[in-house]
């Protein structure tokens, strides 16, 4: 009997596993709960309560993260507007984006940004470390 519980669990974090794989993979395009559900096997409505359930955070705002995270790495590391950036993450408003950096990170995008212009220490960091300094709580 607990074998068999433990080889559900197990068979639920893999589905689960494989539609979070996918929005790492994929967060730039336009991914919905059904669309994500179907990856995963499972129903919208079950897939939901299930990722919400495995990861701590529903399917749409880990979505969200992930973009926020990417959009971080470009304002840091290129020369891209913030239009530019908004729209490559993913994100099909510049308003949206910048409620939702804002609310992740704490600062809007363009300030977020002006940290780490200007040839400072914080370009001399390298990305790996900046990227786990500077990842957003929750």
């Amino acid at each position: 009997m607990l074998s068999r519980l433990s080889a559900a669990i197990e068979d639920r974090n893999r589905r689960m596993l494989r539609a979070r794989d996918t929005m790492d993979r994929a967060f730039a395009r336009p991914l919905d709960v059904p669309a994500l559900a179907r990856v995963a096997h499972v129903s919208p409505a079950h897939f939901s309560r299930q990722f919400r359930a495995t990861f701590g955070e529903t399917p749409h705002r880990y979505l969200q993260r992930r973009r926020v995270e990417r959009a971080m790495e470009l304002l840091r590391e290129t020369d891209r507007t913030v239009t530019d950036v908004c729209f490559e993450v993913g994100s099909n408003s510049l308003g949206t984006f910048s409620r939702t950096f804002r609310a992740v990170v704490g600062e809007s995008p363009s300030d977020y940004r002006a940290r780490f212009s200007g040839g400072g220490a914080a370009l001399r960091v390298p990305a790996c470390f900046a990227m786990a300094w500077t990842r957003p709580a929750g």
